[in-house]
């Protein structure tokens, strides 16, 4: 047999191999502690405190809603829906304060409301604008929710609290009330008290505020962009008009998974934009046809307020006043109004000294004052009174949002 030689291989140096012990089980546990430390450190970085909520269902235990005031939510839900239908010819109108920062004086205008409703009861319907959530542009007080004192302590538990007693307190006096629908944590918590609900121009175009709005059990009205297009707020209205599942909480304050049945019963509203109102009959025909082309009934709500009265509330009677000649003209496709209301004009920084705040006045937009909100209902509702009934049941086309789902 012949032998293979192997040539020589030159010596290569090893590093001797390094043996590391595994760590003891105490080692072991004070390293895991500290790695989770540093990833608790990493995940809650920008948290200063994570404080607890009484769930939708203790709120409404501790604060439940009696007969009197689930018979006006009923009520008020039915009309509105009855409005959007044309079944009822009526004016729809939500007024008042445009936020609630103190619920003695927004109780005050309730009572006088009230009567006033009671008052044209045959013309127009009245819901009060009860908002307790204020979105902003970039910084300030964002409703009593958020901040009940007024002070940035931040006492939301107290702030809903408040919120779902004033609530309680409109309707017993057999006036519905009208909110926007902000955080989608509230409904759970004011939801059965509310009879209209308003999406707002800077989160029409949220899909969280769409699938919300698809399972809320009264009517709602998506407002126009910023910008004043319809474009959004009509998409808007298809999309809640739709069945939905989403993640959400349910009363006790769990995570869920919510499934809705889609709301027939949005609508548009007309706010006007940051450049242009859009309340005049050019603007509100071609709404009119931008819900056509969508296959979406022709409802629309005019906002005389914000972009429509370039943000002076002085404005808003001419706003109100140029919608009522447009529905005496003819106008089939505005079904209500919005304003801005409360007991005295204006409105008011929030002060340092709280107790140099004025009375009755806004502390968010500026409001008409409340001779002139009476002065204004009164006169459109002698304007309209006979020009309403005609509006009724006026064709066979369908009047809710469903027409978008064929």
């Amino acid at each position: 047999m012949e032998l293979i030689s192997i040539p020589d291989m030159p010596f290569i140096s090893h590093p001797a191999p390094q043996f590391v012990l595994p760590p003891q089980p105490h080692l072991l546990s004070t390293l895991m502690k500290r790695d989770q430390l540093v990833v608790d450190e990493e995940n809650f970085l920008n948290l200063a405190g994570i404080d607890p909520m009484p769930s939708p269902a203790e709120l409404r235990k501790q604060l439940p809603i009696d007969a009197l005031a689930a018979q006006t939510v009923s009520i008020g839900r039915r009309t509105v829906r009855n409005i959007l239908e044309r079944r009822d010819p009526r004016l729809l109108v939500v007024v008042g304060p445009c936020s609630i920062h103190d619920p003695k004086a927004g109780l005050e205008y309730a009572h006088r409301l009230q009567q006033l409703a009671t008052e044209l009861a045959d013309t127009l319907y009245i819901v009060m604008r009860v908002y307790f959530e204020k979105p902003r542009t970039s910084i300030g007080w964002k409703g009593l929710i958020n901040d009940p004192d007024m002070d940035n302590t931040f006492r939301i538990a107290d702030g809903m609290q408040h919120a779902r007693n004033f609530l309680l307190e409109v309707n017993r006096l057999g006036l519905p009330a009208a909110a926007e629908a902000l955080d989608p944590v509230s409904p759970h918590y004011l939801g059965e008290l509310i009879s209209w609900v308003a999406i707002g121009a800077r989160t029409t175009e949220s899909q969280t505020h769409r699938e919300m709005s698809s399972g809320l059990p009264m009517p709602v009205g998506f407002k126009n962009g910023t910008d004043g297009g319809v474009e959004t707020a009509v998409n808007a209205i298809l999309s809640t008009s739709r069945p939905h599942a989403f993640l959400g909480i349910d009363s006790d304050g769990r995570a869920a998974i919510i499934r809705t049945r889609g709301n027939a019963h949005s609508h548009l509203v007309l706010r006007g934009g940051s450049s242009r109102p859009n309340y005049d009959s050019v603007s509100v025909a071609m709404a009119e046809g931008a819900l056509a082309k969508a296959r979406l009934a022709p409802n629309i709500i005019i906002d005389c307020a914000h972009g429509n009265s370039s943000k002076d509330h002085r404005r808003q009677a001419a706003v109100l006043s140029d919608l009522v000649h447009q529905i005496r003209r003819g106008n089939r496709s505005i079904l209500g109004s919005m304003i801005e209301s409360f007991l005295e004009p204006g409105n008011q920084p929030i002060p340092s000294d709280l107790t140099q705040l004025r009375y009755g006045c806004s502390v968010t937009d500026a409001c008409v004052d409340w001779d002139a909100t009476a002065a204004m209902l009164r006169d459109a509702a002698a304007q309209l009174r006979d020009a309403l009934p005609t509006r009724i049941n006026t064709d066979t086309a369908p009047h809710t949002c469903t027409t978008g789902m064929q």
